[in-house]
């Protein structure tokens, strides 16, 4: 049985890769905030095995409790392949830093940094001494290299994920069973954070005019495209161990 544990599953890319596993041999726990009736339906309609535990990952104090239910799930002696996909995230705040609440930068780093390591670090710990194949994918963000006004927190958070994903696969390197670990930027998409970036203020992001006409002029990707493109890395042989990749990388 092949494991996946899909964080964000409710819209957008992590609700795609979800639908695109759903299939025979995998089991797929999820988790968001609010649960994807559609997984659901569509799981329970073709026999597919899901989980689906609703909570919010900003509260990054419970998510040791989350792991341990979640590994309630997998039965280890079955796996063949277990895989993390970090895939929640949020853009808000898109304010300037001083115009941003206390209460929105700790939300920022909670979902887009603090939850997906703390979920790197329950997952490597409870499978240390299990051999079958463990991946881990980082939904990351050309932003975390290119800094924006308005996304101070958002290209920090991403800034700080992928150098979380090059130092534990250099953790990983002394290890008999090591975890593969690799980020992945995947691009923009159209998606409701994309319909989110929109509706912001000039005021405070300005290149608003620029992600307006992406969307006006086609430009932006789908969504089971780059989903499709995730999944590759869950099973390509090449598996860049901490590579921090772009969909736009040849």
């Amino acid at each position: 049985m092949n494991y996946y544990i899909i964080s964000g599953t409710s819209r957008g890319l992590g609700e795609a890769i979800a639908r695109k596993l759903l299939k025979e041999d995998n089991y797929l726990i999820c988790i968001s905030r609010t649960t994807n009736n559609n997984l659901v339906k569509t799981s329970k309609e073709k026999g597919y095995k899901l989980c689906y535990i609703e909570f919010d990952l900003s509260r990054v104090d419970k998510l040791d409790e989350i792991m341990t239910r979640i590994f309630e799930n997998i039965k280890l002696d079955d796996a063949e392949k277990i895989c993390l996909i970090n895939n929640a995230g949020t853009v808000a705040p898109i304010k300037t830093i001083d115009d941003s609440s206390t209460s929105e930068i700790i939300s920022s780093f909670n979902v887009n940094t603090l939850a997906p390591i703390v979920l790197t670090s329950n997952f490597i710990a409870m499978l240390k001494e299990f051999r079958c194949e463990k991946r881990i994918v980082n939904i990351s963000s050309g932003a975390g290299k290119k800094p924006y006004d308005g996304w101070s927190c958002y290209c920090s958070t991403k800034a700080a994920l992928d150098m979380f994903t090059r130092c534990v696969a250099i953790e990983q390197e002394k290890e008999e069973f090591p975890v593969k670990i690799i980020s992945f930027a995947p691009g923009i998409i159209d998606t409701d954070m994309q319909n989110e970036i929109r509706q912001a203020s000039i005021k405070h992001f300005s290149q608003l005019e620029r992600f307006i006409g992406l969307k006006e002029n086609g430009s932006l990707m789908s969504v089971d495209f780059v989903a499709d493109k995730a999944i590759d890395l869950l099973d390509n042989i090449k598996f860049i161990q901490g590579g921090v990749i772009d969909i736009r990388d040849k």
